[in-house]
């Protein structure tokens, strides 16, 4: 038997109806009236979403004593499933069905259509029925209400296999219908609670990434915060920050993911339909990163659904934030988009100000050089100078042989420290933009640069051909190790002397040819605690190129010190 029941144009007057209707009827209808009411409460106890599905799914299959129910939430584009609640299916047996409805075709597709009450006496004999998968277990007798939020379709409850191998009947339906009623009340003060709550996190994950970028510590490190705060908002399996490259395109430069080590560094074409679109301030959203034709790179293979959103503000697009999913996750809501997209236009502000804030702290910085560059040109040099024409006039003047040698060696001491100190004095006058282009002329830049601050020179050494062999990319990212080691080294170390090397002959543990950089010192060693972040950054720089970092004794008495390796191949 198949029977259609047609539903009443409003949810609360069916549920009128549907009450006024137990006046007059069986004693085994007016008996289930404490039942319902029972049931009426239960399904209004709680705010969480999802636990208010799971508990309308049971107090239904008791209510209309069924072994099975569930609950088919629609799409946001109203033709297919969203989600897929269930009661009575073990998780052994969900295991063997696999995947969950979609709602595209069969009864359950019908029923998104055509939202109505339908009772069925053979499920498996309705022309609309599509079948079981396998391991499904057997259902027959049916029974199908819509749930109405607010007046617009939320999804449908469904019954299967009333006990005893009875048909439903219209007492269950005159249940069901009431308790859909109640349930959709239920559901719409669980979504406006569940909308609140995420607001609030998200603008709790806007205020920790404002305070991580503007707190003046690692770049790196803040933008870390801003890619984990981006996939935990969205839930997501992994949360990317992509700046502008060099060469075009964006770069991945900060990632939060279980595979962070194989995508830092990986550069998305400036060809590439995503790029475009993200520099002009679009946002992207993709049903299937795996899929997708516009996905360029070979990382998006193990993603489903995602978000890539512009980190813009003022008109300014500053890079861009991807939160994909896992492949076969659900897809992004809405609420979910908007969210994130003022989420990343915050973080944009955020970065903003944060490079604001850096550039008046570099400009702070390079007023600071030249004073002391103009101090040692004019005090220094010319002392040092006056010095030398002093003792060079002793040294004309003196007879005694071994004093003469002893005083020309002096001689010479200060002429060398004169060529270093205008060394010194052309690095700290030379802007950010005028460094030359090749690796040796580069890392003495940063020895001279790091010897200001530290009070010394850097000893330095380098061991084959290092502007010939190493690539742009391994050279960019050896020179801010470099910088990395000797900026740890004078706020940590309390070091004395510091040694450099570069060798471009090194072969790496696979075999292939690599560069390592070394920065060894004789301070007070690694502490036992504290932060690692700087560390953290050279590993991670390393292992997106295949390299490797790590920390071994250094140069003082007794090893003690720190030593700073770094490679990468080449």
């Amino acid at each position: 038997m198949t029977a259609a029941v047609p539903d009443a144009p409003d949810p609360l007057e069916a549920a009128t109806q549907a009450t006024r209707s137990l006046h007059g009827l069986s004693t085994e209808l007016t008996a289930r009236v404490p039942q319902l009411l029972e049931a009426m409460r239960s399904v209004g106890t709680g705010l969480e979403l999802h636990s208010t599905l799971d508990r309308i799914c049971e107090t239904a299959a008791e209510l209309a004593d069924a072994r099975y129910a569930a609950i088919g939430v629609v799409d946001e584009e109203g033709d297919g499933l969203s989600d897929f609640v269930t009661f009575g299916v073990d998780d052994d047996v969900a295991r063997r069905i696999g995947h969950r409805p979609d709602g595209h075709a069969g009864l359950l597709g019908a029923l998104i259509r055509e939202p109505q009450t339908i009772r069925l006496a053979d499920l498996s004999a309705d022309p609309r029925s599509a079948g079981f998968p396998p391991g499904h277990p057997p259902m027959r007798t049916f029974l199908g209400v819509p749930i109405r939020v607010q007046g617009e379709i939320f999804g449908n409850l469904y019954l299967a296999e009333k006990n005893g191998g009875v048909e439903f009947n219209e007492y269950d339906v005159h249940m069901v219908r009431v308790l859909a009623t109640e349930a959709g009340i239920a559901i719409g003060n669980a979504r406006l609670y569940e909308a609140a709550r995420q607001r609030e996190r998200w603008i709790d994950g806007s205020v920790a990434v404002t305070t991580a970028l503007l707190s003046g510590g690692d770049a790196d490190d803040a933008l870390t915060v801003v890619a984990e705060q981006a996939r935990r908002l969205a839930d997501s399996a992994a949360g990317i920050v992509l700046l502008p490259a060099e060469e075009g395109g964006l770069e991945i430069v900060a990632v939060s993911s279980a595979h962070a080590s194989t995508s830092l560094g990986v550069v998305i074409p400036p060809e590439s339909p995503v790029v475009e679109l993200l520099t002009e301030g679009e946002a992207v959203f993709v049903a299937d990163a795996s899929t997708d034709p516009r996905m360029l790179t070979s990382l998006s293979a193990r993603y489903g659904p995602a978000m890539l959103l512009p980190l813009q503000s003022g008109g300014r697009v500053l890079g861009a934030l991807a939160t994909p999913r896992a492949r076969g996750a659900r897809q992004f809501t809405e609420a979910e988009r908007t969210l994130a997209t003022q989420f990343a236009s915050q973080a944009a502000l955020a970065l903003m100000m944060a490079e604001a804030q850096r550039d008046r702290e570099r400009l702070a910085v390079f007023e600071d050089r030249d004073r002391i560059a103009r101090d040692l040109h004019d005090l220094v040099i010319q002392r040092l100078f006056a010095t030398g024409m002093m003792l060079e006039s002793a040294q004309r003047k003196s007879i005694v042989p071994a004093v003469r040698e002893g005083v020309g060696k002096a001689v010479d001491e200060l002429d060398v420290t004169i060529q270093e100190i205008r060394t010194a004095i052309f690095a700290l006058q030379q802007g950010p933009t005028e460094a030359p282009s090749g690796l040796r002329t580069r890392v003495l830049r940063e020895i001279n640069m790091a010897a200001v601050p530290l009070g010394f020179k850097p000893a330095h050494r380098f061991v084959g051909a290092v502007d010939a062999t190493v690539g742009d990319l391994t050279g960019k990212n050896l020179i801010a190790a470099l910088r990395e080691a000797l900026s740890n080294a004078f706020r940590h170390a309390e070091a004395t002397r510091i040694e450099v090397v570069v060798d471009s002959t090194v072969s790496l543990p696979d075999g292939t040819q690599g560069v390592r950089l070394s920065v060894a010192d004789d301070g007070i060693g690694l502490p036992e605690s504290g932060r690692r972040s700087g560390l953290r950054n050279l590993a991670r720089r390393a292992e997106s190129l295949g390299g490797a970092s790590w920390c071994g004794p250094g140069i003082g008495e007794d090893a003690s010190g720190t030593t700073v390796i770094w490679e990468a191949p080449l």
